[in-house]
């Protein structure tokens, strides 16, 4: 009789545990979580990416603040030349190209979402340079570290080529990655230290008018969080639970769990994009689950200790809202699963994304 109860005490355990990682944890109505605890560094494996396309300033920034990235250094790939300087490369005067490398965590980040980045930074059409900046030393490409990385940057290159956004063929190379050389420190970070000459440089070089005019931007404006008072009237029980106290809806017994349709899914409290339904798969836990998101940097990844594990949560950063957890347990070529609250998320039918302002993302969804 003892060994009977004893071995019941660990079949409890083990399938509470098996539960609670295989998104949050299931609970009921009455039941509710601790607010996760929230920290900015990630422990485990790390991988590299390296991009060129044009000034590297503008490449390193976009890159700073997201979820999963380590560290972003400016430098120099592509060329022979050993220990290229800023005053060689910037003339002309070696093969390399200003270039970024890009240290992240793969169990938080995909290559895939790092790479959906990178194409909204330049203009991938332009064989000739970057903006006004011309030569070969501003041209663009993607450096691939593994088979891989070269996969996943051929296989985003061709959706984008179908997409329609560009009028012309995308022409940035995917070539194998051989050297990186750091370049300059004053070159580090060069969007903080020098703000106003940075901003000014973007604007007048015309990169951010073309990336307004080719990707969705100022997002942050159009998707705002109202206040928790105006929430408790617009979102039930439920959702109120998950988004703004890190609740977790019921396994199988969910909206979207099932939900086959082509669409995207929704910030539930801001409207932000979130994920699209082409990455959307069965992972059998009994939550809607994802390869990535839309954005990478419309989502906050704060690491989650209760319970004596170290997980990593999911919210809308544009929302300031709890959607679920990303595991590192997916499919290829992500590897990631993002597991989702359906409460967390609205989800808005491909034939509705054109009235609704998400006509931009129609060609993720195909």
């Amino acid at each position: 009789m003892k060994n009977t109860i004893h071995q019941f005490i660990i079949t409890l355990t083990v399938m509470f545990m098996i539960n609670l990682a295989s998104c949050s944890e299931a609970k009921n109505g009455s039941d509710k979580l601790v607010e996760n605890e929230t920290k900015d560094t990630y422990a485990g494996p790390v991988e590299k990416a390296t991009f060129a396309g044009g000034c590297f300033w503008c490449i390193e920034a976009p890159f700073e603040n997201v979820a999963g990235v380590v560290s972003v250094v400016s430098g120099y790939s592509g060329g022979k030349e050993k220990n290229p300087t800023y005053a060689d490369v910037s003339a002309g005067k070696t093969s390399h190209k200003e270039a970024v490398q890009i240290t992240y965590n793969p169990e938080v980040i995909s290559y895939s979402e790092i790479v959906e980045i990178f194409w909204q930074q330049f203009d991938p059409t332009d064989a000739g340079g970057s903006f006004y900046d011309r030569g070969s030393q501003y041209e663009s490409a993607i450096f691939f570290h593994n088979t891989t990385q070269k996969k996943v940057a051929e296989e985003s290159k061709q959706k984008l080529d179908k997409s329609g956004i560009f009028q012309k063929p995308i022409v940035t190379p995917i070539v194998k990655y051989d050297t990186f050389y750091e370049a300059e420190a004053y070159h580090q970070d060069y969007y903080k230290k020098n703000p106003d000459e940075y901003y000014a440089y973007r604007k007048g070089s015309g990169r951010d008018a073309f990336i307004a005019e080719h990707w969705p931007s100022k997002l942050e404006d159009k998707y705002t969080r109202p206040s928790k008072s105006e929430l408790k009237k617009t979102l039930d029980e439920l959702q109120y639970a998950v988004t703004m106290n890190n609740e977790t809806e019921i396994s199988f017994s969910n909206l979207y769990n099932e939900n086959k349709e082509k669409g995207i899914y929704v910030c539930i409290v801001s409207g932000a994009p979130l994920f699209s339904s082409a990455d959307k798969y069965e992972s059998y836990s009994g939550w809607p689950s994802f390869t990535k998101p839309i954005d990478a940097r419309l989502i906050d990844k704060p690491t989650d200790e209760e319970y004596g594990m170290i997980r990593v949560e999911v919210r809308s950063k544009l929302g300031d809202s709890h959607l679920g957890h990303v595991f590192f347990d997916g499919p290829k070529p992500t590897n990631l699963r993002y597991c989702m609250n359906s409460a967390a998320m609205r989800f808005v039918a491909k034939e509705n994304m054109e009235k609704e302002g998400y006509g931009q993302y129609v060609w993720l969804v195909d």
